[in-house]
């Protein structure tokens, strides 16, 4: 594994914790912490074929405060333009990251923070959690795409343009979070469904990851055209069909015992 000045990455079975560690900045998302994000999702994740979940993490007191406002501030035009291509760079490579990706919120999440939570296939949150999209107090817009996804458009318009933040609950209430839990059990209760979720067949994980994608973009008929289409793939290979008698066996083999 890489050596990482800004990420702590830990691995257990087939699964990777992935932690920003820019604690005295509140992982404000720097050059040097997005390059180091895309380096581990783009190489030292791929090198373990055994990998099945990534819990993406702040640690305990902050999750991320965003784009790092200090280092924006002074790019001149070209810097600022490497720096915009960088953080989309990042967001794709999540977004269409093939195993579960769990992100665990603990603390502030803000603007890109926002950004970088909501690419997770599943959203854990500390009840310290809190969200904010400030963006347009300072004067510019934020991503809206991911986040309606999760949460609609009436919702987001009202994030959005009142700017202020919504503690954990809240976002629980309106969809943005899967669960909410005490800070005590923040990292037990992400490590638990990274577990539980771990031991999904591979190729499903993925095939349903991409058809969440596609079928979003497409009208419904379409998309139940392209959804069945891949059951039907799925259903003509002889391991999976193998996998459903082993199954229907033992509940037989149970109900008569």
């Amino acid at each position: 594994m890489h050596d990482y000045k800004l990420l702590k990455v830990t691995l257990k079975n087939n699964i990777a914790i992935v932690e920003m560690n820019r604690k005295h900045e509140m992982n404000a998302l720097s050059s040097d912490l997005l390059q180091e994000i895309d380096h581990v999702f783009s190489y030292s994740l791929k090198q373990n074929t055994d990998l099945r979940v990534v819990v993406l993490t702040g640690g305990d007191e902050c999750f991320s405060a965003g784009l790092d406002l200090k280092e924006v501030a002074n790019l001149n035009d070209e810097g600022l333009t490497r720096y915009v291509n960088l953080t989309l760079d990042v967001y794709l490579k999540l977004m269409d990251y093939e195993n579960i990706l769990i992100t665990a919120v603990s603390g502030i999440a803000m603007g890109g923070g926002v950004n970088l939570a909501l690419m997770g296939d599943i959203i854990i949150a500390s009840e310290t959690a809190l969200f904010v999209h400030p963006e347009i107090k300072y004067g510019f817009n934020p991503l809206l795409t991911p986040l309606i996804s999760r949460i609609g458009v009436a919702k987001s318009k009202e994030l959005t343009l009142r700017g202020d933040p919504i503690g954990a609950q809240e976002a629980n209430h309106i969809g943005l979070v899967n669960k909410v839990v005490p800070p005590e059990s923040f990292r037990e209760e992400a490590y638990s469904w990274a577990e539980k979720l771990s031991g999904r067949p591979i190729d499903a994980v993925r095939a349903l990851k991409r058809a969440f994608d596609v079928v979003t973009r497409l009208d419904a008929r379409a998309a139940i055209e392209y959804e069945i289409e891949r059951t039907a793939v799925f259903l003509s290979r002889e391991d999976l069909r193998a996998r459903m008698k082993d199954l229907l066996g033992r509940k037989t083999h149970g109900s008569k015992s």
